[in-house]
């Protein structure tokens, strides 16, 4: 055990004892039980690890009924949460907009509709990050169905519902040309079903022959990106995709023997949806005179049609299990547009950070709703009471439902966890938030003990130099899973642990998604 490193917990003469060492409370007010005096031994011989000689970590454990402390190391120091701040974003969400929450999107006319609009058709959008191409076709097909032929007038995209400010203000320059970092619209469009929203999937296969270029198509298919290929047809797959700083000009390079693919976030997602609402509509006999333009419905425009969502109650799962990051964004503005009309960061989070403080967060700083800002700073204690204080909601278990699990193979069951402590006592028990980026790596969530008592769990670390302390987070989930009051436990078991997947990104965020 490294005292030295708990020390800064224990503060105004808290004494360090086996079994509450760092809680904060005093030897005489407590005589541990002994599994509690075995569990605090070994989570300290889990955290005595050279990875985190240089850097910080926090670990709470709460009971879940009570809100006991059973373990604590530096509780309330602000750490970096990385995708943890979700936990704090989808609850915020839940209880601001509702579970049967929708977004919408419509095509409206400037004058009435008939065979002919004499005026603009206007596509408004409120965020919905579901839509595909498929969508927007179909509500082409309804224009058609309605009998509208051609549009005199322009076709005007409306995104303000949210604030033209695409991108977080502390995001890595070097993140901007990838999906899990896509720019936020209230116009936007998904390629696949993990709706990965403002992004398009750019594939390359191999060419004729060897040596010639490389066949490129995108899903869905598009004209509004610049594809250069210099990439050519080899004996080994050695490629690399890109979108160029600024623009749509996506560049190809490399050699491909089998398919290779990624997925590349577009610059501006509402002319890019725009765009896809215009070919569909052409394909079904609708043809826009004008060009196509940012504005905003007029009050008295008409719908010709809309589309509607799915549930949030039903988005947290893709939402959660994936640890999308557009939706986080996507919802703090919704929550900002409900509460205060205005589709902004800003709004959105005071939203999050007033649902957090009024929940047992009282130390926060949100920038984001995904984690991806490193300004962002979360306290274990923090989390852990947030954790706790969430069973009493009446949406909690619809909730819960949405966090990855351990050990599931099913990708919309285990997640983020999904190739994580298979195998050992926590699989299919710990519930939890994952969360990653360069030198921060967080695991927070829902464990039930070997006595069957709930518990709840926050482990941050922050500024490790190199191998991911992934496998010291699941040595405790499994060491809780474990746990027993009355008796000391055998925590050789735990050490068995394989580790997780290695790498500073959410094993969601390598596509195709491996996790």
């Amino acid at each position: 055990m490294r005292l030295s490193r708990r020390s800064s917990i224990a503060l105004v003469g808290a004494v360090l004892v086996a079994g509450v060492a760092g809680s904060g409370i005093p030897a005489s007010a407590l005589d541990p039980a002994p599994g509690v005096s075995d569990l605090t031994h070994d989570l300290d011989q889990i955290l005595d690890d050279p990875r985190l000689a240089v850097a910080q970590a926090g670990v709470v454990v709460k009971s879940a009924e009570t809100g006991e402390d059973l373990y604590s190391l530096q509780p309330g120091k602000l750490f970096i949460p990385a995708s943890n701040t979700k936990l704090v974003t989808s609850a915020a969400a839940v209880e601001t907009l509702g579970l049967d929450y929708r977004f919408s999107t419509t095509v409206l006319a400037t004058s009435k509709p008939g065979r002919s609009i004499k005026g603009d058709l206007v596509l408004k959008g409120t965020g919905d990050p579901t839509m595909l191409a498929a969508d927007y076709d179909a509500l082409a097909a309804k224009v058609a169905r309605s009998g509208v032929k051609e549009v005199t007038g322009r076709l005007v995209a409306d995104d303000t519902w949210f604030d033209d400010v695409r991108l977080g203000a502390d995001w890595t320059w070097d993140d901007e040309p990838y999906y899990y970092a896509g720019q936020i619209s209230a116009l936007t469009t998904s390629p696949d079903t993990d709706f990965d929203a403002g992004s398009v999937i750019v594939s390359a296969d191999p060419g004729s022959a060897p040596g010639k270029p490389a066949k490129i198509t995108t899903t869905p298919p598009t004209d509004y990106l610049k594809i250069v290929n210099k990439a050519v047809t080899g004996t080994t797959t050695n490629a690399d995709i890109t979108r160029e700083h600024g623009t749509n000009t996506v560049v190809i390079s490399g050699t491909v023997a089998d398919r290779y693919e990624d997925w590349i976030s577009v610059w501006d997602p509402t002319l890019y949806t725009a765009s896809l609402f215009r070919a569909a509509l052409a394909r079904h006999g609708v043809r826009v005179h004008g060009p196509t333009v940012r504005g905003a419905a007029p009050g008295d425009a008409t719908t010709v049609a809309d589309h509607r969502s799915m549930p949030l109650g039903e988005l947290l799962v893709p939402f959660m299990k994936l640890s999308n990051n557009m939706h986080a964004e996507i919802l703090t503005k919704a929550m900002g547009r409900k509460v205060s009309g205005q589709g902004t960061w800003a709004a959105g989070l005071a939203v999050t950070s007033a649902f957090a403080q009024n929940n047992g967060v009282p130390s926060a700083r949100l920038r984001d709703g995904s984690g991806l800002s490193r300004i962002d700073g979360l306290t274990p204690s923090g989390i852990a009471s947030l954790l706790v204080n969430l069973r009493a909601k009446p949406w909690f278990q619809t909730w819960y439902r949405s966090l990855p699990v351990a050990g599931e193979s099913e990708r919309f069951v285990g997640g983020t966890l999904s190739g994580r402590m298979a195998g050992t006592a926590a699989a299919g028990n710990v519930h939890a938030k994952t969360g990653s980026l360069t030198g921060v790596s967080a695991l927070s969530g829902y464990v039930t003990s070997a006595d069957g008592e709930p518990l709840v769990f926050s482990v941050i670390s922050n500024g490790y130099l190199s191998g991911s302390p992934k496998d010291l987070e699941d040595k405790i989930a499994v060491r809780l899973a474990e746990f027993k009051r009355s008796t000391a436990v055998d925590g050789a078991s735990v050490l068995r642990v394989n580790p997780p997947v290695s790498g500073d990104l959410e094993c969601s965020w390598r596509k195709p998604v491996q996790c």
